[in-house]
């Protein structure tokens, strides 16, 4: 029987590697996609795929960048030719942002969007039509606390990531029909890009390697849930909800009214956006 293959984009270090190298260890054949930026380097795709053969596992480098709109496409042909099959996407590659928006130019916002969204969307887009047909298989995405919460500085990247839990909630109604399962991840862990923003006794605490058993849960066949985002880092997971409070009527003061309405509790979460406006139009304060 084939080894299930898995794409993991942005494996070439931190997060990535670390998911590449667990899925590899679990048994997957894995396709370690990252770009080769600097060619006066050896490529990080290269050096993990070769890790993981020589551990004994299965594995193909693939060094284009993630936002090539050709990319999602070579990916995946990449995946088929070498094993034959595609069974999961692990959509990672990324890439960090520091700039208030008064000292962003547009270009910069663009080109972190594209990597950031544009980029996980071209893999999902190839993949999708060969997991839904063959009616199995499992999509994460990688999204961030930054694109539930917002922060400082991060405007490109927090709507980036917020696109991606938008994008992963609709896909899951979709994959529903399928057998296809969509989730996303907000990883807490200490790499290149998040090392200014831990203190540095949590390094051990804090490794990709604590993150890398839930993407391989998410990206396997075990994986029982779809629409869901998980907050993961330390050893740990939690979820995160997307949720609405009771109903107020706007009548003579707004601001009362959404004063009041930030303030309700029960919160409820909802399977899709039709289900959200049903419960909303039923509801009485």
């Amino acid at each position: 029987m084939s080894r299930r293959t898995v794409i993991v984009t942005g494996a070439g270090k931190g997060l990535g590697r670390a998911y590449a190298l667990h899925l590899a260890a679990s048994g997957a054949a894995v396709v370690v996609n990252n770009r080769w930026s600097d060619r006066s380097q050896p490529s990080s795709a290269e050096a993990v795929a070769a890790e993981i053969r020589a551990a004994g596992g299965a594995a193909v480098a693939d060094i284009g960048s993630a936002e090539a709109p050709e990319s999602g496409e070579a990916l995946v042909a990449l995946a088929l030719s070498e094993f034959g099959r595609l069974d999961a996407v692990v959509a990672n590659a990324g890439v960090p942002q520091f700039q208030r928006m008064r000292r962003q130019a547009p270009a910069e916002f663009d080109r972190i969007f594209d990597v950031n969204f544009f980029g996980t969307l071209n893999l999902v887009r190839a993949a999708w039509s060969v997991l839904t047909d063959q009616r199995a298989g499992r999509v994460v995405l990688s999204t961030s606390t930054a694109g539930l919460y917002g922060g400082d500085g991060m405007n490109a990247y927090a709507a980036s990531k917020a696109a991606l839990i938008g994008l992963m909630r609709a896909l899951a109604v979709e994959g529903r029909l399928s057998g296809v399962m969509v989730n996303a991840i907000a990883p807490y862990a200490l790499t290149a890009m998040t090392e200014r923003f831990f203190d540095p006794g949590l390094g051990e605490r804090m490794s990709p390697e604590r993150v890398a058993p839930l993407v391989e849960w998410l990206a396997g066949p075990e994986c029982d849930v779809t629409g869901q985002t998980f907050v993961a880092g330390d050893g740990a997971v939690a979820a995160a909800f997307a949720v609405e409070g009771p109903r107020f009527d706007l009548g003579d003061d707004a601001g009362a009214a959404a004063r009041k309405a930030i303030q309700a509790r029960p919160w409820r979460a909802f399977d899709d956006s039709g289900v959200a406006f049903k419960a909303f139009m039923a509801a009485q304060e």
